[in-house]
């Protein structure tokens, strides 16, 4: 299927997940959000969240400096 992660184009396993989209993005383990077609999803759901062809999704990261 074809999701649209950070504005690219991706094609990702039928039945991928939200957790395993996020981790293709980055290796962070906090300081991350992810919204799906436009809604934040928690974090609690990253693992229960399937995917669909078409789907938008944006993954956010926190960095520090200055």
């Amino acid at each position: 299927m074809r999701v649209h992660v950070n504005g690219e184009p991706r094609e990702l396993p039928d039945g991928a997940g939200l957790a395993e989209a996020v981790a293709s993005v980055t290796t962070a383990r906090t300081g991350v959000a992810a919204a799906l077609n436009g809604e934040v999803v928690r974090r609690s759901a990253w693992e229960t969240t399937t995917l669909r062809d078409g789907d938008r999704l944006e993954v956010l990261t926190a960095v520090q400096g200055g």
